[in-house]
């Protein structure tokens, strides 16, 4: 017989739900939104860290120092310095918005109910779900021309197709990221586990092949492409926002991969030795492949998809591209999938399960990149870049995501104290339906944020604003939490 109330327990430090009929019936609650069970918590440190490999190391990630440069008047060391300050920035609310997820199991948008509402938690939901569709649509153009390069180069009569070919690798490889994420966590795992060591060996033979076509003395002496005089304060101050972006997204929605994880010290050390060191490699990789490939292959070439196609062996070219399917796979599955796919539950869990959440994450990010796909077909021209979309998102979207994590960060440690109230957090009856000290405090940062667009007095507000919106958010946030004379949601109940 089911039992009607719904009990909590907990095994050395972590937290487990056994739902009876209140949550079981609820309008919040269904079987892939349900805290995870301890014994389902088999996430080590070493596949955390594989994640992080496996996210880090891709195409976006290689050209960040030449979007550095390029775009945010960086030197290339400047560059590169802003990429490892702005990933051990990002470490800190990585693993402190993680700590929720191990100790209860409970996914982004069910933590998210505690600090903007039940039903409120549907809005920073969708703006981290467009975002993530973005980059998913983004990622499989990447992959997708990989496997069009891949089957180029052992079909001579594919590589006559051009675009054509393009968009054709681009839904195989689209059908392929929601194959592996239909397949459930444990695919994921399997597959960042695998691709792992095989990227860092990819990494490996890329910087052996350069190295002997690059001066770093030289490379490292380039003048930045900014203002002669100008100060490097506010150009490299904007550009560790847009490196904090980066992961910005993946800063609010890391509960959905530490609800797995065994321990608090997993997710933690898993983290810090996955994250950090590998994208300032990988980044450092696309610098010095960018300016080796001159020599390499006659022209400068920024991505290393496009790069690999120039060589002239058939059989380097099809495992080299092989191998960027994989990354590419990995990185998109974990990075851009699962959080969307979550976010779209959230807003009605008993109609949208996982294979409708995932194909809608699909036909999002598919119609997101419309634009570039009729491009490619040659029934549309416009000079509108891949590369130029992503690096104002991170800047843009950054703006939009601090003050959430802000949020996040404060309602879990200082508000709730680290207890929550697992069971009621899929119902109706212990939290809000909406926060609106959520609301307020994530709506201010955002409303001076456009301001300052028209004000060259505040644009810094602008430039800064992962770390001025976070900051802000957070403030406010407990502010008006310690000025209401009720108090709080009660501790979790056992």
């Amino acid at each position: 017989m089911q039992q009607i109330r719904s009990q909590v327990t907990e095994r050395d430090g972590l937290f487990e739900l056994e739902a009876g009929t209140d949550v079981l019936d609820s309008p919040r609650y269904n079987h892939d939104m349900a805290p995870t069970k301890v014994h389902e918590r088999t996430w080590n440190k070493w596949h955390i860290t594989a994640l992080w490999i496996g996210m880090s190391i891709c195409v976006p990630t290689y050209t960040l120092g030449g979007v550095l440069t390029a775009y945010f008047g960086l030197s290339v060391g400047e560059a590169l310095l802003a990429i490892l300050f702005a990933n051990l920035i990002v470490l800190i609310p990585l693993t402190l918005n993680a700590f929720a997820g191990t100790k209860y199991g409970i996914p982004f948008p069910v933590l998210l109910r505690s600090s903007f509402g039940i039903l409120g938690s549907n809005v920073p939901c969708l703006i981290r779900a467009l975002v993530a569709c973005g980059w998913f649509g983004i990622q499989t153009m990447f992959g997708g021309l990989a496997i069009h390069l891949f089957l180029g180069s052992i079909f001579d009569g594919w590589k006559s197709l051009g675009g054509t070919g393009e968009v054709i690798g681009f839904m195989a490889f689209w059908a392929l990221n929601l194959w592996v994420v239909l397949r459930g966590a444990e695919s994921i795992k399997w597959l960042e586990t695998l691709s792992a060591p095989l990227l860092v060996a990819v990494g490996i033979g890329l910087l052996v092949w350069a190295m002997p076509n690059v001066s770093m003395t030289e490379l490292l002496a380039i003048p930045p492409k900014r203002p002669e005089g100008a100060s490097v304060v506010s150009y490299f101050a904007a550009g560790l926002t847009a490196m904090v972006g980066f992961w910005a997204t993946l800063s609010l929605n890391i509960p959905d991969f530490s609800r797995y994880a065994k321990s608090q010290k997993d997710q933690i050390l898993g983290q810090i030795f996955g994250l950090p060191l590998t994208m300032f490699l990988f980044a450092a990789l696309g610098v010095v492949m960018t300016a080796a490939s001159v020599k390499l292959v006659g022209v400068t070439v920024s991505d290393p998809v496009s790069l690999i196609g120039h060589i002239q062996s058939p059989v380097w070219v099809a495992v080299a591209m092989a191998l960027i399917i994989i990354a590419t796979l990995s990185t998109n599955t974990a990075a851009n999938i699962v959080s969307p796919t979550n976010d779209f539950q959230n807003i009605a869990p008993k109609v949208i399960n996982r294979t409708k959440a995932v194909m809608l994450t699909g036909v999002v990010g598919l119609l997101l990149m419309g634009h570039e796909l009729l491009k490619k077909l040659g029934w549309i021209v416009s000079e509108v870049s891949l590369e130029t979309v992503y690096s104002n998102w991170l800047l843009g979207y950054s703006s939009l995501l601090g003050p959430i994590a802000g949020i996040m960060v404060v309602d879990y440690f200082l508000i709730k104290k680290q207890q929550l109230d697992l069971a009621g957090l899929y119902r109706d009856d212990v939290y809000p339906a909406w926060n609106w000290f959520g609301f307020i405090a994530f709506g201010a940062p955002v409303v001076l944020t456009l301001l300052s667009l028209g004000s060259d007095a505040f644009s810094w507000f602008y430039s800064y604003g992962w770390f001025t919106g976070s900051a802000l958010g957070g403030v406010i946030y407990y502010g008006l939490c310690s000025m209401r004379t009720s108090p709080s949601v009660a501790k979790s109940s056992v």
